[in-house]
């Protein structure tokens, strides 16, 4: 079941398993909407979805616990978030150049690399980020463009 989470009640330690910033993360949750899966009432997966500009929508964090993770809840998860972007025109997403298991997961689920945040995490991040021995530099954006009832009709 995945529904609504208050800012006040977002499940910050899920969070940092995606973003290693507290202080990112209390930003966005606070200008974000905030959705969670749970199963027999315990909190397996969140995201938080922010407006960013005008007819786009950005999935800032999406994190699945790791005893929950291979089962599909993120697949659930990111299709969730499109559902919830009807009526924008654009989905974005951003990830380290360093996460090779994300890029490939929002490259299934439809969405395109779009541009590169050079040193993006050099400059906003306090300290060195590593994943899959490759240092995190650069921010990978990526887009999945939306169906709208204009272009339907």
């Amino acid at each position: 079941m995945i529904t609504p989470c208050a800012p006040e009640e977002a499940p910050i330690g899920l969070l940092l398993e995606a973003d290693p910033s507290r202080k990112h993360i209390e930003d966005y949750v606070e200008r974000g909407t905030i959705f969670v899966a749970t199963e027999k009432e315990e909190i397996i997966g969140v995201y938080v979805i922010l407006p960013t500009r005008p007819g786009t929508l950005e999935l800032v964090n999406i994190a699945v616990e790791e005893t929950h993770r291979g089962k599909g809840i993120g697949r659930c998860l990111i299709r969730h978030a499109i559902d919830q972007a009807e009526g924008y025109q654009r989905l974005e997403v951003g990830t380290g150049n360093s996460s090779v298991d994300q890029l490939a997961f929002y490259q299934r689920a439809g969405f395109r690399i779009d541009h590169v945040d050079h040193d993006f995490f050099t400059v906003h991040y306090n300290g060195e980020i590593w994943e899959n021995g490759i240092r995190c530099r650069d921010m990978i954006r990526l887009v999945k463009t939306l169906e709208t009832a204009e272009k339907e009709g």
